[in-house]
């Protein structure tokens, strides 16, 4: 199964290289970038799963840009490196805009990787609970078996024990399942 697809937000074109390799070397799929433009446009382009971006672009925050990702991609996790000294309030607003993680370089890139798996976790499984109650609705809607309450379903997923009913066997069975 292929890896997910991460955008590298960098204005330095070391760091992005750095960044890239080290992805690559775990097997991602990696868009690195330098322009907030261009993240957002690769971000609809493609099935991007994350984001590792800097806090300054060109002399810009990128907390809006982030803002308005997390409208559009509310699953993508993003992971914010920076040298940049930050304020309290700054890094509050950092994270409020919907960074998932937030690092100072310089950082060892043996602490990137476990936050970064992690938040893809995450956002995987946000995906299939999404995935499951679509499909647990539309079986319902045809008619099917009615299963258990919509809330069984939602604590069996993330327990990881779904499979106890019909429509769970469907489900797991189906091409919905990662």
């Amino acid at each position: 199964m292929p890896k997910e697809t991460v955008l590298i937000l960098d204005r330095e074109s070391h760091t992005r290289w750095v960044l890239k390799a080290l992805l690559e070397n775990e097997e991602y799929l990696v868009i690195a970038v330098e322009t907030m433009e261009r993240a957002l446009q690769n971000f609809s382009e493609f099935q991007v799963s994350g984001l590792i971006t800097e806090y300054r672009i060109d002399q810009f925050s990128t907390r809006d840009m982030i803002r308005e990702l997390k409208t559009r991609f509310p699953e993508a996790y993003v992971m914010m490196l920076t040298a940049d000294e930050v304020t309290e309030k700054e890094y509050e607003e950092i994270i409020s805009a919907g960074v998932d993680d937030y690092f100072v370089k310089p950082l060892p890139s043996w602490k990137i990787l476990p936050h970064l798996r992690k938040g893809l976790k995450q956002r995987n499984t946000v995906l299939h609970k999404k995935r499951l109650e679509h499909e647990f609705s539309r079986m319902k809607g045809k008619g099917g078996e009615s299963g258990p309450p919509h809330n069984n379903v939602e604590e069996k997923v993330e327990e990881g024990v779904a499979g106890n009913t019909e429509v769970e066997r469907r489900l797991l069975n189906s091409k919905v399942m990662p």
